[in-house]
């Protein structure tokens, strides 16, 4: 009886690969699959030269046949059971551009004919049995209950954010910055200081190339981009919704002379943020709490910024959300809103995916216009709208490229499933940002009243 283990390269019968890369094309819905594949057997089929896929276990061709499409090859990765053993983003492209994987939105089912043509397959190569439990590190408890429930949201958050603060320094740097960075324009001048820090590839006057270095000025230039676009200055009163690791809190405070409350619902990332803070001689300027911006109440505040946060509030609770932070401002005062956009026109995301199922649970995004319209419903007046699509699109390629360089280190610290998560869904996004299908935003508001806004946006360009 077949157990899925892996065979030993050069065992078995011959030509398994074959007969693997005719299944994958029934999944893509595709003829000819734009990947060399490689079984468990050592064969390989597919256009010479083209990115390998790895198909290292017979239990990976069976969660095709019960979860056919992303989730179930996302799994398999997940598990160990296929890999990509060369560049990762080669294969990822070639796979996410062929077929039913170049469609935004769910992924459509597979006939009756494309079953009956997947499973005889599977029954060919012995890979027919029950359905593989998931991997342990796939989202169960954080599902359960009312969608963006308060209790629902927070397990939704420590599922994503308290995979440990020592796993996040190694992918995230120095500056723990955990949203899309703002990179110099192309042949601009990089900051001083900052040179010695480009990796192979790296213009040292650009950014040009996949690579980490110049990552922390980046996101060290977001930062201060925000409390321009704020106006910040000393005196103000200033909350950070989703206030992540302390990063802005601690730079608004620093440079700007501002004091902060920063809320986040994960624990972990309140300990390390409080800690950042007191080592910076923050302590009386700084404050984090373990809060949902629901529940915040001390209100008003001179300006509100949320980076990175409202992609967790759902499309449903966008107004609630927008009037929440409206309430919460003085007249005249500033939100930035930092988000990512779904780009691909009037269908969805799927909510069954990867990145739901694995990265973050119940996590939604709407499309630019949807923002725009619930923050103007709120009653807010839009100042400026900025696309950093590119932005993150490098900043996730620095990311992948820190992970993969620091990859025993991160195995040790959160197990080798969860760095595999993470360096799949961080590279997919990447894909997803460069091709479009999804981009990010800052909508700079005001609530109207008080002060009047600058004519221009020479205060923060």
């Amino acid at each position: 009886m077949d157990t899925g283990a892996a065979v030993p390269s050069g065992t078995g019968t011959r030509g398994h690969a074959a007969r693997l890369e005719k299944a994958l094309g029934v999944v893509l819905g595709t003829g000819q699959i734009p990947l060399r594949l490689r079984a468990w057997d050592g064969s390989e089929a597919g256009p010479a030269g083209a990115p390998v896929l790895e198909f290292k276990s017979r239990k990976a061709l069976r969660r095709m046949l019960w979860s056919p499409g992303q989730l179930g090859l996302s799994r398999a990765y997940v598990a160990g059971e296929i890999d990509s053993p060369g560049e990762i983003f080669a294969a990822f492209t070639a796979l996410s551009s062929a077929g039913k994987f170049a469609e935004p939105g769910p992924f459509r089912p597979l006939s009756a004919g494309e079953l009956w043509l997947l499973l005889r397959t599977a029954v060919r190569l012995g890979a027919v049995g029950p359905n593989p439990a998931p991997p342990p590190e796939e989202a169960r408890v954080a599902r359960k209950g009312r969608m963006h429930s308060k209790g629902r949201d927070a397990a939704a958050i420590s599922h994503h954010y308290d995979v440990g603060n020592d796993f996040y320094a190694l992918v995230l740097g120095p500056s723990m910055v955990y949203s899309c960075a703002v990179w110099p324009a192309e042949g601009a001048a990089r900051p001083a200081g900052n040179r010695a820090d480009a990796g192979p590839g790296v213009d040292a006057g650009g950014i040009d190339g996949a690579v980490d270095g110049g990552l922390d000025a980046a996101q060290e230039a977001k930062l201060d981009l925000v409390c321009r676009k704020l106006g910040l200055h000393p005196g103000m009163r200033v909350l950070d919704v989703g206030c992540g690791w302390g990063s802005f809190a601690i730079h608004a405070a620093a440079r700007y002379g501002v004091t902060v409350v920063g809320v986040t619902l994960s624990a972990e990332q309140a300990v390390l943020a409080r800690k950042r803070a007191a080592e910076a001689g923050l302590t009386d300027k700084v404050e984090i709490r373990v809060q949902d911006y629901r529940d915040v109440q001390d209100g008003p505040f001179d300006a509100i910024s949320s980076i990175g946060m409202s992609e967790h509030v759902g499309r449903a609770q966008t107004p609630a959300y927008a009037a929440a932070l409206f309430a919460l401002l003085r007249p005249g005062g500033r939100l930035l809103n930092h988000a990512i956009s779904w780009n691909a026109g009037p269908t969805s995301p799927d909510p069954d995916s990867f990145i739901p199922r694995y990265v973050f649970p119940d996590g939604e995004m709407i499309s630019l216009g949807e923002m725009v319209s619930a923050l103007e419903a709120a009653r807010f007046e839009v100042l400026d709208v900025e696309a950093l699509r590119r932005h993150y699109a490098l900043t996730l390629r620095a990311w992948v490229s820190r992970l993969e360089r620091n990859w025993d280190a991160a195995v040790r610290l959160a197990g080798e499933g969860r760095a595999r998560v993470w360096r799949l869904y961080m590279a997919a996004s990447a894909l997803g940002f460069e091709n479009g299908l999804t981009g990010v935003n800052q909508v700079l508001v005001r609530r109207p009243g008080g002060e009047e806004p600058p004519l221009r946006r020479d205060g923060w360009l």
